[in-house]
């Protein structure tokens, strides 16, 4: 067994390598992102579409645990597809999303549109993290290389995620999803305060694309920001080995341990 989850019709069988590091009963919030990722990208399209934004609200803490969940086409257009997926846990709703698709046919674009180039090294000239399995299962599955500050270490930082193992039993994990994957990691990538005195939750996740990332590495180029009242804001550029196509926004739940 390696993957996150098992598909029975509507119902999710959610396997241990779910769980993050906050609590051992409670989902890494990458792991239901590209869950409802996955879930917007099978439903039917009239033409030719792709993902262009993913947002997820985490309402509830995600168990580790088995799930349902809902799909609906909140607006279908020849330009534009707006799904709606709902995921449930004891028929109590615990995230929401809205997946916006846009049709792809290809535009004669100037020669001076491209894509902004990479300001940082490329995953083979990092620093390689281990791997971390204890207290952090989802982490277990993922392959990290470091270019500026680190994982929970304080300030800005810049880091090379590849997912290495299957978020939906016998499916292939998009371009899109594994990009929704790395940018739930913007808060740790940019930590402003020592985790092991605080807790910086996302409630939320917000990935939007210019395009689809290639490869299987990508970059978040990310910083945070605290406010005085147990707010904050993460936020990242995303790169792939080609350069920049997207930005994700986090909003923060900041509690003392």
């Amino acid at each position: 067994m390696d993957f996150i989850y098992q598909l029975d019709g509507h119902h999710v069988i959610t396997t241990p390598f779910a769980a993050g590091p906050w609590n051992a009963t409670m989902q890494h919030g990458s792991a239901p992102s590209a869950l409802v990722t996955f879930l917007a990208e099978q439903m039917p399209t009239a033409s030719p579409m792709q993902v262009v934004r993913v947002t997820i609200d985490l309402l509830r803490p995600v168990p580790v645990a088995p799930l349902t969940y809902q799909t609906e086409v909140l607006r279908e257009g020849r330009k534009i597809q707006l799904c709606g997926i709902t995921l449930l846990a004891n028929n109590v709703v615990v995230a929401r999303a809205s997946v916006l698709k846009i049709r792809t046919e290809p535009q004669p674009l100037p020669p001076e549109i491209a894509d902004p180039p990479l300001e940082l090294p490329g995953p083979d000239s990092g620093v390689p993290v281990a791997r971390r399995r204890a207290g952090n299962a989802f982490m277990g599955g993922l392959s990290t290389c470091v270019v500026r500050g680190g994982l929970m270490a304080s300030g800005p930082g810049a880091i090379w995620y590849r997912l290495d193992r299957s978020i939906v039993e016998g499916a292939v994990t998009s371009p899109v999803m594994r990009a929704v994957v790395a940018a739930d990691f913007s808060n740790g990538t940019s930590a402003v305060l020592n985790f092991e005195h605080w807790t910086f939750l996302n409630a939320d996740l917000t990935v939007s694309l210019a395009r689809p990332p290639v490869g299987d590495w990508i970059l978040l180029d990310s910083e945070s920001w605290i406010g005085p009242d147990g707010t904050g804001l993460a936020a990242s550029k995303l790169a792939d080995i080609n350069g920049y196509f997207g930005r994700a926004v986090q909003s923060l739940v900041i509690e003392k341990r």
